[in-house]
């Protein structure tokens, strides 16, 4: 442990104080840390450097990783580095960056249980790589559809409408929404020859859908997002037209570095982080907030799909707010 002068001069800096607070929940390696403090590995790097010296904290191999942990103190320390602990606590208090590293901490640690479930999966079962006959994912879908309660459901930057059919065959009423004036076209038209009552096209943008507040229970944007010009206010767009409880599904391209997209696909955005995911949602007023990676392409440049589901707020306050349940 060191000393207290020594140790209050090195949480005297803000990243230092956001590295132990990390490191007092979990084990992290430095890309870990990158990922959640969205700061350079050289940065992280030098000031676990500086902590480790000051045998702040403490680090071991794991096989290609190296993974520091906020060090355990002997027993004649014991006390001090309590009174310490809490110190670091009242610090971190006055940083607003702690509330967004801890939700981002979060995040890394689903991929890490993700990642080794993926392993274990690859081991055990080989499901879906073999024949079996009369198992589809279509079979599947569409059962899952059956499933589905009968909803009132906005399909943002709904393209032709592949999904929007798909979801007409439960739902209460879809509505899809494209900027396109062919592609609305061609989707009303198909829609009409296919005999979907309860689907309807509109001509509008992702950032101002032309959908009366409060009067949708789900919203789908598949694929769409990372079209937007401004995608956070493609997100409140969204809240605004939900019910109080309804629900966003939100699947797009993990952030990548294919920059062709921008020509190949009219990409504005090479994809997002699970981090930028949640905090959009957030900040758009979204709760109960899930995001996890479900699909890597095989073939380059091996595009990665997002999932994000979140909640609106389901009842109003006193105050004339919505609150979570």
């Amino acid at each position: 442990m060191a000393s207290i002068l020594k140790s209050l001069s090195l949480i005297a800096d803000p990243t230092r104080v956001r590295l132990l607070l990390l490191l007092k929940q979990e084990e992290l390696s430095v890309a870990e840390l990158q990922e959640v403090l969205s700061l350079p590995q050289s940065n992280i790097s030098a000031q676990l450097a500086k902590l480790k010296a000051a045998g702040l904290v403490s680090d071991r191999r794991s096989g290609k990783n190296r993974l520091y942990q906020l060090d355990e103190p002997s027993a004649k320390d014991k006390e001090s580095h309590e009174h310490f602990l809490a110190l670091i606590e009242a610090a971190g208090g006055e940083l607003r960056e702690v509330a967004k590293d801890n939700e981002a901490l979060k995040v890394v640690l689903r991929k890490r249980a993700q990642t080794a479930q993926a392993y274990f999966d690859a081991l055990a079962g080989k499901f879906g790589r073999h024949y079996i006959p009369g198992r589809s994912w279509k079979g599947l879908g569409e059962t899952l559809l059956k499933l589905m309660p009968p909803l009132i459901i906005a399909d943002l930057g709904a393209g032709e409408g592949t999904l929007s059919q798909l979801l007409a065959q439960r739902a209460k009423k879809v509505i899809a929404v494209d900027n396109s004036e062919k592609m609305v076209a061609y989707g009303a038209e198909l829609a009409l020859k296919h005999g979907f009552t309860n689907l309807e096209f509109r001509l509008g943008d992702l950032e101002a859908p032309p959908i009366p507040p409060l009067s949708v229970d789900l919203v789908f944007l598949s694929q769409a997002l990372h079209h937007a010009q401004n995608p956070e206010k493609a997100l409140k767009a969204a809240h605004t037209l939900l019910k109080p409880g309804g629900r966003i599904v939100l699947l797009d391209l993990l952030k990548h570095q294919f920059e062709k997209a921008r020509d190949l696909y009219a990409d504005v955005w090479l994809g997002f982080s699970e981090s930028e995911l949640h905090d959009m949602l957030g900040r758009a007023g979204f709760k109960k907030i899930e995001t996890s990676v479900v699909h890597r392409e095989g073939k380059s440049p091996h595009f990665q799909t997002i999932l994000a589901l979140a909640e609106k707020e389901n009842r109003l306050t006193s105050s004339g707010h919505w609150s979570g349940s």
